[in-house]
C-alpha cells in the first residue's frame, strides 16, 4: 500500500450533521465530568492537608481585631495593618488647641523644654502637693502652710517643703519676733496660705506681672499664695552674692513677709545689710545682700519704708 493513502474498506467516513452532533455532546459531557473528579480529588486533598478547626482559627487571628480596638465591638474593620507603616503626615506633630507644639518636648522647644542645664521656662499650670507636714515652728500662733510645685519643674514637693519649712524655723527668720509662727500641713488640711514653686510663665500669670523688666524674673505673694519663681529658686538671682539656698532664704523671707502685713523697706545706708523686706533683685543701693530679717544677734535688719 502506498504510504499516504487512508485505510478503509471503500467507504466513506465523513458523519452527518446529526451524528455531529451527537459527538460534540459526548465530547462535552467527557469534559464536564473529568473536571468535576479533579475538584473533587482537589478538595480532598485540601482537608487532609489543613483541617478546618485551623483554618478557622488563622482566619479568625487576621479578621476579628483585638477587644478593645477600633472595630472590635461593632464588628467594623480594624486599622489597617499597612497604615501603620507609612510616613506621618505633615500635620501629624501638630498640636491639639492650647497644646504645646510637637517640638515643646525638644531641648529648646516652642513649649519651654528645657535645654541641658537650663531652667524651664513655662509647664501645664498644675501642681503637686507635698505629702510633709511638720511641728509647730515659733512662739506664736502657727500659721499653717502647705508647699505645691508646678508639675514638670523638677522640683520634688517633699525635699521643697522640707527646705522653706527650715527657712520658717530659722532663728534669723519670723520666728525670732515672738508674734509669729508657722506650722507645715501636708495635703488636704487647711491652710492659711501656701508656698508656689512655679515657672516663670506660671508665675507671671499668677502674679499678674506686666512691667517688661520684671517678666519671668520676679516673685510674688498673690492673695494668700506666696508664688516662688521656679527660675529663682533654681538659679538664685545676679544680684545677691551668695548660695543659691541663701537666696531661697530672701524669696521666703520676703514674700511670707508681706504675708505676715510687712511692707517694702530699702538700703539703711552703703555698706549695711539690705533689710529682707527690700526688692533686693532690682539692686543693693549701696547695701550688701542679705537673706534674713533678723541678725545673729537677734536685731531686726531694717530700713526706711517705701513710700
Amino acid at each position: 500500500m502506498p504510504a499516504g493513502h487512508p485505510t478503509g474498506h471503500g467507504r466513506s467516513t465523513r458523519l452527518g450533521p446529526r451524528a455531529q452532533r451527537r459527538a460534540e455532546r459526548r465530547r462535552r459531557l467527557h469534559r464536564t465530568l473529568l473536571g468535576s473528579a479533579a475538584v473533587v480529588a482537589l478538595a480532598a486533598t485540601a482537608y487532609a492537608v489543613v483541617p478546618l478547626d485551623d483554618a478557622s482559627s488563622a482566619s479568625d487571628s487576621v479578621a476579628a481585631p483585638p477587644a478593645g480596638t477600633p472595630g472590635a465591638a461593632s464588628g467594623t474593620p480594624g486599622p489597617d495593618p499597612a497604615a501603620s507603616t507609612a510616613p506621618p503626615s505633615a500635620s501629624a506633630g501638630s498640636a491639639a488647641p492650647g497644646g504645646p507644639s510637637a517640638d515643646a518636648s525638644k531641648p529648646g522647644g516652642a513649649g519651654g523644654g528645657p535645654a541641658a542645664g537650663k531652667t524651664p521656662q513655662s509647664g501645664p499650670g498644675t501642681f503637686a502637693v507635698s505629702s510633709r507636714s511638720g511641728q509647730p515652728q515659733g512662739k506664736g500662733a502657727a500659721r499653717k502652710w502647705r508647699i505645691e510645685v508646678e508639675e514638670g519643674s523638677g522640683v520634688d514637693a517633699d525635699t521643697a517643703a522640707q527646705s522653706v519649712e527650715k527657712i520658717l524655723g530659722d532663728p534669723r527668720g519670723w520666728i525670732k519676733d515672738p508674734a509669729y509662727g508657722f506650722q507645715l500641713v501636708g495635703a488636704g488640711q487647711p491652710v492659711d496660705f501656701t508656698v508656689k514653686i512655679a515657672t516663670p510663665t506660671t508665675t507671671d500669670r499668677l502674679c499678674e506681672v506686666v512691667t517688661p523688666e520684671l517678666i519671668g524674673e520676679t516673685n510674688c505673694r498673690a492673695g494668700h499664695t506666696v508664688v516662688v519663681n521656679l527660675k529663682r529658686w533654681l538659679e538664685g538671682s545676679p544680684q545677691f552674692k551668695g548660695a543659691v539656698e541663701e537666696y531661697r532664704a530672701l524669696i521666703v523671707n520676703h514674700e511670707v513677709g508681706h504675708e505676715l502685713g510687712r511692707d517694702h523697706e530699702t538700703c539703711p545706708g552703703p555698706g549695711k545689710p539690705a533689710p529682707a523686706m527690700m526688692q533686693q533683685i532690682k539692686g543693693l543701693l549701696g547695701c550688701t545682700a542679705n537673706a534674713w530679717p533678723f541678725d545673729g544677734n537677734g536685731t531686726y535688719l531694717s530700713g526706711p519704708p517705701v513710700p
